[in-house]
């Protein structure tokens, strides 16, 4: 490591809360599927910012969106309209089928907003007494960082010393339908939930488990609210997780890539009860909507569509995912993995999965661990089978090093 990257490193760690423990590699450039550091190291980048770069570093169609809009209007607030958030609306509805769209940057502040969204729905609208309000969530779920949203976590270090919280949550197992059953009573307004449970380590649920969730919420009335923030816009192989079971959510959130990396945008996508409770004054967001943002979400769905992206994430995740439960490794438990979504679990006398991340960076490689034992892979929805190849093979020589 050069004098340069252990001075960026170095100063980061000097000035900035520890809030993180990223790989040692100091970035500067990205271009599709390769990003480069400092020295001008090139890497496969298998983590595509948790999905947030699906279409590819620097898409040029997807700047040259952003550049122009940037010359012509950034922000107006939604005190006034703008000439790009009625497209934006119309696009995305199309796109996904929805009936209203609430415009936001995060995905955490799409979480909080759904929430708000349902609530207020549950008590105007299911007739829920005031302030009794229940949303049924998942262990193990990650869906933000926010002080509403860590009080719902069952993860200590998301949720210790931060307290108190905030109450209204029941907390059940992914993928066990009776647990959702039992859990319901008649104040509860949603069931929030990842289709994939990615940050606990691509968590991918019994076949046939949210044909049942939908049955279950539709019969007792409760709102499903389905988080795709990660999942969504082609990151599984279609376009939003949902259809691999052919149903479809009452509410939908989506974030990440929906700017293609460019700018944080994200959406509560809904039916026109939940979202037609808001009145102005209510709920909204200074950023949120604005023709920035809307000029670059449009131009990341478009290419999505155009350049056959979720087609791709179908057939090189088939690929992958056979590559990698092919490789012959006493070190790994589980592979796992929907589309271009994938994990790989390592038994726990493997050691931590770090440093095998650690170990694939020095072979041109960028992945990340989560939960210890498992190495997260998510390229961009734009890698090419000469590519999965590629990564295979230096995944192949990593998960079967020796580390003793």
């Amino acid at each position: 490591m050069s004098s340069s990257v252990i001075d960026f490193i170095a100063t980061e760690a000097r000035f900035g809360a520890h809030n993180y423990e990223p790989i040692g590699v100091v970035l500067s450039r990205g271009e599709g599927v390769w990003v480069w550091d400092t020295e001008g190291n090139r890497y496969l980048d298998c983590l595509s910012a948790y999905s947030a770069v699906s279409q590819g570093h620097c898409h040029p169609k997807i700047l040259a969106a952003m550049v122009e809009q940037a010359h012509r209007l950034t922000l107006t607030s939604r005190a006034f309209h703008n000439d790009q958030l009625a497209l934006f609306y119309e696009e995305i509805a199309a796109l996904t089928g929805s009936h209203k769209v609430l415009p936001m940057n995060s995905g955490a502040e799409a979480v909080e907003s759904a929430i708000k969204a349902v609530r207020k729905w549950g008590y105007e609208v299911k007739g829920v007494p005031d302030g009794a309000a229940e949303i049924i969530v998942c262990a193990n779920n990650f869906h933000g960082r926010t002080l509403g949203i860590v009080g719902f976590s069952t993860d200590p270090e998301t949720r210790t010393h931060f307290g108190p919280f905030a109450p209204g949550f029941r907390i059940i197992p992914f993928g066990d339908a009776a647990a959702l059953q039992d859990a319901i009573t008649p104040n509860t307004v949603a069931f929030l939930v990842e289709p994939i449970q990615g940050e606990a380590g691509v968590i991918i649920p019994p076949a046939g488990y949210f044909t049942e969730v939908r049955q279950l919420c539709t019969a007792n009335n409760v709102m499903l609210v389905l988080d795709e923030i990660q999942t969504g816009l082609g990151r599984t192989g279609k376009l939003l997780a949902e259809q691999h079971e052919g149903i479809e959510a009452d509410v939908t959130l989506l974030g990440k890539a929906l700017s293609g990396g460019f700018y944080p945008v994200s959406a509560v996508l809904s039916n026109n009860d939940v979202l037609g409770t808001l009145r102005p004054g209510q709920h909204g967001s200074t950023f949120g909507g604005n023709p920035l943002a809307c000029a670059v979400a449009r131009a990341a769905m478009r290419v999505l569509v155009e350049e056959g992206m979720i087609e791709n994430a179908a057939t090189q995740g088939a690929r992958f995912l056979k590559g990698l439960k092919d490789i012959r490794a006493n070190t790994i438990r589980e592979v796992r993995g929907r589309g271009l979504m994938l994990a790989v679990e390592l038994h726990p006398e493997a050691g931590r999965a770090r440093r095998y991340c650690e170990a694939l960076q020095g072979k041109g490689i960028l992945a990340k661990d989560t939960h210890e034992q498992t190495i997260r892979i998510a390229p961009p929805l734009v890698i090419t089978s000469d590519q999965v190849d590629w990564a295979l093979e230096r995944l192949a020589t990593t998960l079967t090093q020796d580390f003793s």
